[in-house]
């Protein structure tokens, strides 16, 4: 994975509420056997509404998202986090998150940050015209208009995502360590 400490630019100003892993990426995209282009199919009902913010120029590639209270909700899928980062967003910002997307996200880079709905109303005023910036390390999320909006995040999350470690990487990073204890078991313990 990519490190993620700062992520800033446009953000997509979404703010639905309740939007689950269908809305995100529908089911019959789910044939593919490669999380490439999954970013086409992302919100595909919503982009079927005249005017989405999905579809403005103005927001293309945007690396952020304001979303509303309980995103992610609906079923397990992966491929609902895959779609977003196909799509260029490495943040999504909500009141809420459904727990099974969010250690989904995390599992492939993308920061979820948790504010209040008062925070989000105002960036999502902010996000039409300016950008916002999300900093892991400082664990907050500011606009060009001095609004600071400090977040709450897992601090194992934080440093992997800082880090661009998912668990495999952790584990594979110590390698090392592991093998050592391996070969100590053998000696000590052939009957293992």
């Amino acid at each position: 994975m990519t490190p993620l400490t700062m992520i800033e630019g446009k953000a997509y100003p979404f703010g639905r509420k309740n939007v689950d892993t269908d809305v995100i990426i529908p089911a019959h995209w789910l044939k593919t056997i490669t999380r490439a282009g999954l970013g086409r199919g992302a919100f595909e009902t919503v982009r079927a509404e005249p005017g989405n913010v999905f579809d403005d120029p103005d927001y293309a590639g945007a690396p952020i998202l304001i979303a509303g209270d309980n995103f992610g909700c609906g079923s397990s899928r992966e491929h609902a986090a895959w779609a977003l980062k196909d799509m260029g967003v490495t943040a999504v910002i909500a009141p809420s998150f459904s727990d099974i997307f969010s250690g989904n996200a995390f599992k492939n880079g993308i920061a979820t940050v948790v504010l209040p709905q008062e925070a989000i109303d105002r960036l999502l005023e902010v996000a039409r015209t300016e950008p916002v910036t999300v900093d892991l390390e400082t664990q907050t999320v500011t606009t060009p208009f001095q609004d600071r909006f400090v977040f709450p995040m897992d601090p194992f999350r934080r440093d992997c995502l800082m880090k661009g470690q998912d668990e495999i990487g952790l584990t594979m990073g110590l390698g090392a360590e592991i093998g050592r204890y391996e070969a100590t078991m053998a000696r000590d313990r052939p009957w293992l």
